[in-house]
């Protein structure tokens, strides 16, 4: 009887929940503290290493799984997060770094900027504006001066010091391949002792962000520009995409930036070289005596890292905002992109077309990925529930490669210099980007991943290239019930490759998502976009609307839906948009598109979009 009583009891055990171990951190707690609710850690980097010693050690706080509970506040970064394989839960036993929901837990890589005082004597700045203009030294991580292309004063992003306002460009008169020269009219401010000028240049549905290493003026209102390399042989030497003189609806167009002569605008600001020194003309409600100001030191503030052999799994994210990440790579080599934030390590075009890929190829080109401030490889079950990724330089969140089972949900992307989400491969490094891509390991491709009922706005705020949700060579993607808006380029992109051959891309959805007030700055856009074979793939529901009339367009190529070039294999049905003005570069035999415009039914228009409009908070 005594044994059939522990039998029962065992089996009843076995039925019941394992109770969670629960790990608390707070800005004010202790690193050398227990971790708990009455003596928590101060640091999410010691919270992660502790739920790593319970699993080492097997402990039953593992068993049941591992709560990290981050209470509210900034857990400022001095070096990224990293979570590797010996980090990973399970599907019983998860771990979970989460925050009370009324509570905003921020995992910044940022630093304060403090010491403003007023008035500056520096006789490059504008002389009626000198006693409005702030000045403080920038601040210093490990034993360098900090040196940034972003600062946030009071939530808002500054805009560095440009020619005229925000948003303003100004047409070229020559783009010339072999000086390697674009000639343009003379600037009204004396920028000869000009050292840190960029030029953002606007060609089609890209831009390139160049150092300018000489201003020749030639007269007659005209002056030529010269650049650092290796953008200037990158800008030149490939074709795709390139400025255009006397196009359609006129000539490529650009402005220049980051002088100390062009800051005249509020919200405006320069940072000197090699002084580190920050000027600042504030807003009219804004005193830099009270103000919260924040540049960016991390570029990167978490990194999931596993390999082939040993992936990384079974780590949720919840409520929590990711914020304050730096893009500086222009400053030091400027910026050429392909497409989508690519940039371009090397490129050209062909002297003889072809390739034993692909006969037509009349251009080759090598790119490497965005940066991006949280990256995840090798993993299966990284999820973002409810997190808020904002105030980011480049790309927010990146499922790079071999990343399966995983989720994004119900989080909001603002403010975002890049890319909201990249997903998939994009073949870089020495991978011709259109030579077709097949992985020699089949796991390596990202697969049955989710994207649904996030919000994505003011994303591609600084690469005007970028998208909303970009995602490469992936397969079993859902991408459903997302808002994607306010973007300068397009807003949904699925595809690689450029190419009719079966790769591995298959079984991919875009559902009833709502996508709104794009090609904001550039064309040859889609609200939705696609490339190259992904047979059994669906469009499908969708709201697509508010296109953009891009000021600066050198022609019309603008659509709701892009069919880019090989697309094939997708059903396109059921989508709503105000006409039928779709795109089509050589799309393939196997595709279904019938049923869309503005008379698909009602409820589907407004059944798209988020579940729960409280994402939109």
């Amino acid at each position: 009887m005594k044994n059939t009583i522990l039998t029962l009891f065992a089996a009843l055990l076995v039925g019941m929940p394992m109770k969670a171990g629960d790990i608390y951190v707070s800005p004010a707690g202790n690193d050398l503290s227990a971790g708990t609710s009455a003596s928590p850690l101060r640091t999410p980097a010691a919270a992660l290493k502790l739920a790593r010693e319970w699993r080492r050690l097997q402990k039953k706080d593992a068993d049941g799984g591992i709560n990290i509970h981050l209470e509210g506040g900034v857990y400022q970064l001095t070096k990224p997060l990293f979570l590797r394989p010996e980090d990973s839960g399970t599907a019983d036993s998860p771990t979970i770094v989460s925050a009370d929901a009324t509570e905003a837990a921020v995992i910044s890589g940022g630093q304060p900027l403090k010491g403003w005082t007023r008035g500056c004597t520096d006789c490059r700045v504008p002389q009626e504006i000198r006693g409005r203009v702030w000045v403080a030294d920038a601040p210093m991580a490990g034993n360098r001066i900090v040196y940034c292309r972003q600062l946030w004063v009071n939530g808002h992003k500054a805009v560095r010091a440009q020619q005229g306002k925000y948003g303003e460009m100004t047409r070229m008169k020559d783009f010339d391949v072999k000086s390697h020269t674009i000639t343009i009219p003379t600037p009204q401010e004396n920028l000869s002792d000009a050292r840190e000028l960029e030029m953002t240049v606007h060609q089609r549905w890209a831009i390139a962000i160049l150092r300018v290493k000489e201003m020749k003026n030639l007269g007659n209102g005209l002056t030529q520009v010269s650049f650092h390399e290796p953008e200037s042989q990158l800008e030149f030497a490939h074709p795709w995409p390139q400025p255009v003189i006397d196009g359609e609806k006129g000539s490529s167009s650009y402005f220049l930036s980051n002088a100390p002569q062009l800051l005249d605008e509020p919200g405006e600001w320069y940072q000197d070289y090699p002084s580190g020194k920050i000027y600042y003309l504030p807003r009219e409600d804004e005193d830099m005596a009270k103000a919260e100001a924040i540049v960016p030191v991390l570029e990167n503030l978490l990194t999931v890292d596993g390999t082939r052999e040993r992936t990384v799994h079974d780590i949720q994210f919840r409520n929590i905002t990711f914020s304050h990440a730096a893009w500086t790579r222009p400053l030091t080599e400027g910026l050429v992109t392909l497409q989508g934030g690519f940039r371009m390590i090397d490129a050209y075009k062909l002297p003889e077309p072809g390739l034993p890929e692909k006969a037509s190829l009349e251009n080759q080109a090598w790119i490497a990925r965005p940066e991006a401030a949280i990256t995840v490889r090798h993993a299966q079950g990284i999820d973002f529930r409810k997190c808020r990724f904002e105030h980011l330089g480049a790309t927010a969140l990146d499922y790079e490669t071999a990343v399966s089972h995983s989720t994004v949900s119900g989080s909001r992307f603002t403010d975002i210099g890049g890319n909201a989400m990249l997903i998939g491969h994009f073949p870089d490094g020495g991978f011709e980007t259109h030579v077709p891509y097949k992985p020699a390991v089949a796991e390596d491709l990202c697969d049955n991943i989710t994207i649904s009922d996030n919000e994505v706005c003011d994303a591609t705020n600084e690469d005007w290239g970028c998208v909303g949700i970009g995602a490469g060579y992936v397969s079993n993607i859902n991408i459903s019930n997302n808002e994607v808006h306010h973007v300068n380029y397009s807003g949904i992109c699925v595809g690689w490759g450029w190419t009719p051959r079966e790769s591995g891309m298959c079984n991919n959805r875009i559902i009833a998502n709502y996508v709104h007030d794009f090609g904001r700055q550039l064309y040859d856009v889609g609200g939705i976009y696609t490339l190259s074979y992904q047979p059994n793939s669906e469009i499908r529901y969708n709201r697509i609307e508010d296109l953009c009339e891009a000021p600066y367009a050198t022609n019309e190529r603008a659509f709701y839906i892009y069919f880019d070039e090989a697309t094939d294999g997708y059903t396109v049905t059921d989508n709503w948009c105000p006409k039928e003005l779709f795109g089509y570069n050589q799309p393939g035999p196997k595709m279904v598109i019938k049923g869309n415009g503005p008379k698909v039914d009602r409820r589907i228009k407004e059944k798209a979009g988020l579940k729960k409009q409280e994402n939109k908070k």
